[in-house]
């Protein structure tokens, strides 16, 4: 009985490895097929990625391999082989969809660390900003997109109050990098963070620090296909639009005022008509055909 246990284990484990030799050869067959169809349509041979890459995600054999793709538009920075784009331990710096072309530019070097600074182009800078729901449109700012940066301040000069108010575009097309320290792309849901990593030049990282002290900043989240810049408006609070309402304060004491003599009415002839003359301020009342003239009070100050 054991001895035909072993009989059926021996056969099982030589079935597997004639299976193992027989894809090891199928695979290696269609990589030789793939290599002669590359050298007979003078194709290159290229890594691509086999499988979803996420931001920080490490390269591997099982999320790589080797495509054909035409000689004259390889896209600069691919890599020829998989020991090429395996060395010095990469990661993918940037979203990498199958069958996407593995690029230098979007994957790490020495070392292999995701960092932020690997995504900043050459001569721009990364810069953070304070943001919240309100500045932040509602956390539907989110890595990859762009936004216009606004600046809202008091009005200067000796004729301007606390409620005289400007509003001034910054800077436009700026690309957000992270939300907080989420710097991930493919990140659809909306979220509420409390700074914001802008992409700017040296100069425009300069304004920026000056824009924080001397106002509060909000973005303005604009369409990603369009890149045209609208000009640089200030906009005031007298131009928001409709009158300008004005309170007056609550809970004041009236102002009482004393009453005024009445002014003194001097007799006067009249041709049949009963008349009285008054000296100063008066009213006249016709009841009929007969004017009767009254003294009107005065309040001080009025």
């Amino acid at each position: 009985m054991q001895g035909r246990n072993w009989i059926m284990i021996l056969i099982a484990a030589g079935l597997g490895l004639v299976a193992v030799i027989l894809a090891n050869a199928y695979f290696s067959g269609v990589q030789e097929q793939q290599v002669r169809i590359a050298e007979q349509q003078k194709l290159a041979r290229i890594v691509v990625a086999s499988r979803p890459l996420e931001f920080g995600a490490k390269l591997s054999p099982e999320n790589l391999e080797m495509k054909n793709f035409p000689a004259d538009s390889v896209p600069q920075g691919a890599f020829r082989s998989l020991a090429e784009a395996l060395k010095d331990n990469r990661v993918a710096l940037r979203p990498i969809v199958p069958g996407e072309p593995v690029l230098a530019s979007k994957v790490s070097g020495t070392d292999g660390r995701a960092t932020l600074a690997a995504l900043l182009p050459e001569g721009m800078r990364a810069v953070s900003i304070p943001i919240n729901a309100i500045s932040g449109v509602a956390g539907f700012v989110l890595p990859g997109t762009t936004v216009d940066v606004m600046l809202t301040r008091k009005i200067q000069g000796d004729g301007a109050t606390s409620e005289d108010m400007r509003s001034d575009i910054v800077l436009q097309n700026v690309k957000i990098l992270a939300i907080d320290q989420l710097a991930d792309e493919k990140t659809g849901e909306p979220k509420v963070g409390g700074t914001a990593t802008v992409q700017v030049s040296l100069f425009d990282a300069q304004r920026l620090a000056i824009a924080q002290r001397i106002g509060e900043l909000s973005l303005a989240l604009r369409n990603v296909a369009n890149d045209s810049g609208a000009g640089f408006a200030t906009v005031t609070n007298r131009q928001i639009g409709g009158p300008r309402f004005y309170i007056s304060a609550r809970n004041q004491p009236q102002r009482v005022f004393a009453p005024v003599a009445a002014m003194p009415r001097v007799p006067m002839p009249t041709m049949g008509v009963q008349s009285t003359y008054i000296a100063g301020p008066k009213m006249t009342v016709i009841r009929g055909v007969n004017p009767t003239e009254y003294a009107v009070g005065q309040l001080r100050g009025w």
